[in-house]
């Protein structure tokens, strides 16, 4: 079965696309950013009000590139410390989602090592930076290596269709020892193509929508997606 992870930028809206059907969730703050660390006490009441989706927590420090700094990485880390600390009283599949690269373009493993280390028992996620590597054959290896529950991509191209090739390769390379999840310009008309060119058994994506001038989770988009990847 497909699984639907579904972007969101604080409770309400993750409420909204459990509700809709969504089988995870990333939490983040600034989506305008790619995506940043949300505060802790989004993080605690999200997971005191969810029920049944699963969430995974972006631990980026801030917007821009994805380089880490030493003071970066600490502030990651405690971040990190933060999240394992809080309650979770509905037993939700909690995870982390990190990234990082050097100047030279390839993936920082010394961070990364540590980083998913400092997660222990949570899966982590490696985000979109991981698009930013040439040679992702390679990061994917490391990746894995590196002990990373899944790996976020469109394949390096600007959407999953049009980088479609490349993530049915990396799916295939990584076999049952990473989850690739696709990525980029996914909606509901076209996720059964997405699901049906790169083989792909998971989907992220945003579902937004203008409410009282600010955005929020599209429910009737979520179901969509649902609908449409369960049928594929």
């Amino acid at each position: 079965m497909t699984t639907v992870e579904i972007c969101v930028s604080d409770v309400p809206t993750a409420l909204v696309a459990e509700a809709a059907g969504a089988d995870r969730l990333e939490l983040c703050a600034d989506l305008g950013q790619g995506g940043t660390t949300p505060s802790l006490g989004a993080v605690e009441i999200a997971l005191r009000s969810l029920r049944t989706a699963g969430v995974r927590i972006m631990v980026r420090p801030r917007g821009g590139d994805f380089r880490v700094g030493e003071l970066e990485e600490q502030v990651m880390l405690a971040d990190i410390a933060a999240i394992r600390a809080l309650p979770n009283p509905h037993g939700l599949a909690l995870g982390v989602v990190v990234g990082a690269v050097t100047d030279g373009a390839e993936l920082d493993l010394a961070v990364l090592r540590r980083l998913i280390e400092a997660a222990g028992p949570l899966p982590v996620t490696v985000h979109k930076a991981f698009d930013e590597v040439p040679d992702q054959f390679t990061a994917l290896e490391q990746i894995i290596e590196l002990g990373a529950d899944a790996v976020l991509t469109s394949g390096a191209a600007r959407t999953a269709l049009d980088g479609a090739a490349r993530l049915a390769a990396l799916r295939q390379r990584a076999g049952d020892r990473l989850r690739v999840i696709a990525a980029g310009g996914i909606r509901s008309h076209n996720v059964r193509l997405v699901l049906a060119q790169t083989g792909a058994q998971e989907v992220h994506l945003r579902a937004p929508v203008l409410r009282d001038g600010r955005e929020a989770t599209d429910a009737a988009e979520v179901r969509r997606v649902v609908d449409a990847a369960r049928a594929a």
